[in-house]
């Protein structure tokens, strides 16, 4: 019989199907970093959304066999202690395709049309004060005929460049930064940024992608431009994002994910209600759609795991 462990189980709010081979189901609202080796004693299988599991956790849980992630990042897992003792790996890539490039291409007509600022200033009389029909507060922009510029080729990559070319923009997939060669079909990172109306994030959090945009990156950005992140928070180093809104080098942003979540109440970021930020509570893979292929491919690879065992 297996034992599975989930570890925060109050990050996923569908249902958990139960699995064809014998096995014992224990499940955590949340686990602290160090509740880990204790609550994992003697479990074959793993589940964590965002509790991470550290090398050390790792050598401390000898009959672990399988980790599985209801999520398409990995950044919290040693991936080389894992490969090193065998340990299988189940994520689910691709089960927010619809959704998180949705809520990307949401937050980027809101920065463009700047949907959030003329709606607080029209709820603070700023429309009925008019000489008018029409209050002119904020400047708007078209999507067709602008440019997107999109960090990140995979499922989320592709499918928004499908719904920007539907609006008529012209799309640019970025190269790796400092790539020694382009690759067909891509622009060099530094063009993407200086070209881009939009840039919009969807590349996973590695060692090569942490705080990949910084100052050096928004100083070579369009003072009109936007960004957009629905990727992960540690892509976008946040004391350099407020300082290039500060500074007025870009026009503004949208985020669906920080560096620390939640976020602390006194984040720089979130001090005070500021006109050229949007920022969602990383939701934007939460829609019914997508827990529910979050669900099956979580259970077709614990499956699949087992069968191939077998």
């Amino acid at each position: 019989m297996k034992t599975i462990v989930f570890l925060d189980r109050g990050t996923l709010s569908a249902d958990m199907p139960r699995f064809s081979f014998p096995h014992r189901w224990i499940e955590y609202p949340s686990t602290a970093p160090a509740e880990v080796v204790e609550r994992c004693h003697g479990a074959q299988i793993v589940v964590t959304n965002k509790v991470p599991l550290s090398r050390e956790a790792l050598l401390q849980l000898p009959e672990l066999e399988l980790i599985a992630v209801p999520a398409a990042g990995v950044n919290h897992l040693d991936l080389e202690t894992s490969r090193e003792r065998g340990i299988g790996v189940v994520t689910c890539a691709g089960y927010s395709t619809i959704s998180v490039p949705e809520h990307a291409f949401a937050l980027m007509m809101a920065l463009r049309r700047n949907l959030v600022p003329y709606w607080r200033d029209v709820h603070k009389g700023g429309w009925s004060g008019s000489p008018t029909f029409y209050a002119e507060l904020h400047p708007v922009a078209d999507l067709y005929g602008s440019t997107l510029g999109i960090v990140g080729s995979g499922h989320g990559g592709k499918r928004i460049a499908q719904l920007a070319e539907a609006f008529g923009m012209r799309v640019l997939l970025a190269d790796r930064r400092n790539a020694a060669a382009l690759r067909p079909g891509y622009t060099a990172f530094d063009d993407v940024l200086r070209e881009s109306d939009v840039i919009s994030l969807h590349c996973p959090l590695t060692d090569d992608t942490r705080h990949l945009f910084g100052i050096r990156e928004f100083e070579l950005m369009k003072r009109t431009a936007s960004l957009v992140n629905t990727a992960r928070g540690g892509i976008v180093d946040e004391a350099a994002l407020a300082e290039a809104l500060d500074r007025k080098l870009i026009a503004n942003a949208a985020l669906d994910v920080l560096e620390q979540e939640p976020a602390a109440q006194n984040h720089p970021l979130l001090r005070t209600a500021r006109a050229d930020l949007l920022v969602t509570p990383h939701v934007a893979w939460r829609t019914d759609v997508a827990m529910t292929r979050l669900v099956k491919q979580l259970t077709d690879g614990i499956e699949a795991h087992y069968a191939h065992a077998a």
